[in-house]
């Protein structure tokens, strides 16, 4: 699933390309996908739009229009093309908006779980349903060692559950979790109000740094994550346990578990990650 890096990462690459563009017609492939209103509306609401600007929050693309604002989220597979009109379409371009100088901006998405949400400009978008539930961005002031202390204190889940819920920081997902617990040697199923200060305080200092990286690496391609035209993430280089089941730890060079939190894969050094018995 594509995580703040690599949603940071099309919104830096789709910016420059249709910010100043104007929609002359959307051909929705997938009616699912429109959350908002039917696929009919949110055609014509969205025709003779202009794209002012790409914004993200979170998870989410945030596209400013002249009078809308249209959130898409990636999920699973989600990916965007922009270019010429390349002919026949393929079958899991399911989304398309033409522009005035001919291009298209094409939205992919093999599993079909993306989703699209359009809200007038007048709307706070920090109440829309899609955005009121997201804790703050990593490098905001409040994600801090004290507000999440106390996020965390009365939390009786684990830890890898609780970032990946977005609440107490959002962007995060199941590789950069590992990453960050692993760097802040917490098991990934310890209670999250058993966390001392200073596992917090790494917990803040790990997000920040490693999704920063992340960022700069243009995120993780691991499987099937592109930003444009097929061009992929480097991040991948730099990962320390996902994905390396049974390959010895950096740090210590005990073969990298892997187990189950929630039904998410994940991986730990048992080792640098000791489990906690409560």
């Amino acid at each position: 699933m594509p995580e703040l890096p690599e949603v940071e990462t099309v919104k830096r690459t789709l910016q420059p390309r249709v910010a100043g563009s104007t929609i002359t017609d959307v051909l929705v492939h997938v009616e699912k996908m429109i959350k908002t209103e039917s696929p009919a509306e949110f055609r014509a609401k969205l025709i003779g739009q202009k794209i002012h600007d790409i914004t993200r929050r979170g998870k989410y693309l945030i596209f400013e229009l002249d009078d809308y604002f249209m959130l898409s989220h990636l999920r699973m597979e989600g990916k965007y093309f922009y270019g010429d009109d390349e002919g026949a379409r393929d079958k899991h371009i399911h989304v398309e908006f033409v522009f005035e100088n001919g291009k298209k901006l094409r939205y992919e998405d093999t599993r079909k779980f993306g989703t699209f949400h359009l809200y007038e400009k007048s709307v706070d978008l920090a109440t829309t349903k899609s955005l009121s539930i997201l804790g703050p961005e990593p490098w905001s002031e409040e994600f801090n060692p004290d507000a999440v202390q106390a996020f965390l204190a009365k939390k009786n889940i684990p830890i890898k559950s609780l970032l990946l819920a977005q609440k107490v920081v959002t962007g995060l997902g199941n590789i950069y979790v590992d990453e960050v617990l692993f760097a802040a040697n917490i098991h990934p199923m310890k209670k999250s109000g058993e966390l001392t200060r200073i596992e917090v305080e790494n917990v803040v200092k790990y997000t920040q740094e490693i999704l920063a990286k992340a960022v700069e690496m243009r995120g993780t391609t691991i499987q099937t994550f592109s930003y444009a035209h097929g061009s992929t993430g480097s991040y991948q280089e730099f990962l320390q346990v996902h994905t390396r089941k049974g390959e010895p730890c950096p740090r210590c060079i005990t073969p990298v578990s892997k187990t189950k939190v929630g039904g998410r894969g994940t991986y730990f050094c048992a080792k640098c990650q000791p489990e906690v018995k409560s």
